[in-house]
C-alpha cells in the first residue's frame, strides 16, 4: 500500500501513511471523523481491528499490519492502543511518529494496571468481567457497564450515540492490562499527546504525566476519554503536526521522570520496581482483574 505522492503546499515529498490504533470497548469505526479529514487533506489511511485479546498478542499484531505497508508511517493509538503502538513501532525506522490521544504510554515493566494503581480513575468500578472461551483458551473479558459507560468512557457525547456504543461495545481481555510493556518505542521515536481534561477512563494526570516523560508535544482539550470522535478536528490537526514535522521537531527525553521508570539504574532494577506495582494495580482494578487466569 503506497501513500499518495504529492505533499501539502505542493511539494513532491511522499506522505507517511497514518494507522489509527483504536483502544478497548470500541472498534476502528471510532476513527471515522479523523479518518475522513485526513483523506480530504490527502493522506493513506489504515484503522486496523484491533483484537483486544492482551498487549503480547495484539502489538505483534499491529507490527504486522506495519510491516505491509510501504514508505514512512506516523502511528497513532487511543487509550490501550497507546500501549500497543509503544510496542509495535519497537525496531521499525519507517514510524516517523506516534501520537498519544488520551491514551496509555507504558514504559518497559509497566502495565496499565501499574499505570492505573498510581493514578486512579472511574473506570475500575465501571467494568464487568465475563468469562470466555475460545481456540482452548479461557480467560477473561471486560465490558464497560452501560449505566457507566456515558459518564465514564463518552460524557460529552449525546444519549443516542452512548447507547449504541454500549450495546455494539467489544470487549477487552484483562491481559490487555495486566502484561507488562517489552518495549517503549516512545524513548526513540518522537511523539505527541493529547491530554483530554475531562477524561473518567484514564486520569487527566496519568495522560500529563507520561507526556512529560516521554517529551512528547503536548497540547490539552476539554474532552472525554473519546476524543477523536467527540473532537475529530483537533485530534486531526494533532496528527497532522506529527505527519508534518521534521527532525527538528524532535523532543529531547527529559532527564526526570517517575523514579520506578526513567530514572532507574538498570532495565532489571526497573522492571521488578514495576511488578510491586502491577500487585497494588491488581488490587485497585478490583477482584475481577484477579479472576483473569482460568
Amino acid at each position: 500500500m503506497a501513500p499518495p505522492a504529492a505533499a501539502d503546499g505542493g511539494t513532491t515529498a511522499t506522505k507517511p501513511t497514518i494507522v489509527l490504533v483504536h483502544g478497548a470497548f470500541a472498534d476502528a469505526s471510532s476513527w471515522n471523523g479523523v479518518v475522513e479529514r485526513l483523506e480530504r487533506r490527502g493522506y493513506a489511511v489504515m484503522a486496523p481491528a484491533n483484537p483486544l485479546r492482551g498487549l503480547y498478542n495484539d502489538s505483534s499484531y499491529i507490527a504486522s499490519v506495519l510491516d505491509s505497508i510501504k514508505g514512512p508511517i506516523v502511528l497513532v493509538g487511543h487509550s490501550y492502543g497507546g500501549s500497543l503502538i509503544s510496542s509495535a513501532a519497537a525496531g521499525n525506522p519507517r514510524v516517523k511518529s506516534l501520537v498519544y490521544v488520551s491514551a496509555l504510554m507504558p514504559d518497559v515493566g509497566e502495565s496499565g494496571m501499574s499505570l492505573a494503581a498510581r493514578f486512579p480513575s472511574e473506570l475500575g468500578t465501571a467494568t464487568r468481567s465475563v468469562p470466555y472461551r475460545a481456540g482452548g483458551v479461557n480467560g477473561t473479558d471486560l465490558y464497560l457497564k452501560p449505566d457507566r459507560l456515558p459518564q465514564v468512557f463518552a460524557a460529552d457525547l449525546p444519549k443516542s450515540a452512548t447507547s449504541l456504543m454500549a450495546v455494539t461495545q467489544r470487549p477487552v481481555a484483562t491481559t490487555a492490562f495486566s502484561e507488562q510493556a517489552k518495549a517503549a518505542a516512545w524513548r526513540h521515536i518522537p511523539s505527541w499527546f493529547l491530554v483530554a481534561k475531562q477524561d473518567k477512563t484514564i486520569n487527566p494526570d496519568q495522560e500529563r504525566f507520561e507526556a512529560k516523560r516521554a517529551g512528547s508535544h503536548t497540547v490539552e482539550i476539554d474532552s472525554s476519554h473519546v476524543a477523536m470522535i467527540s473532537h475529530p478536528e483537533e485530534v486531526t490537526d494533532l496528527v497532522l503536526q506529527a505527519a508534518t514535522a521534521n527532525d527538528s521537531a524532535r523532543p529531547s527525553l527529559p532527564a526526570t521522570g517517575a523514579s520506578h521508570d526513567s530514572r532507574t539504574a538498570t532495565a532489571l532494577t526497573g522492571i521488578a520496581a514495576a511488578l510491586l506495582i502491577a500487585g497494588a494495580g491488581a488490587l485497585f482494578l478490583s477482584r475481577r482483574l484477579r479472576r483473569s487466569t482460568s
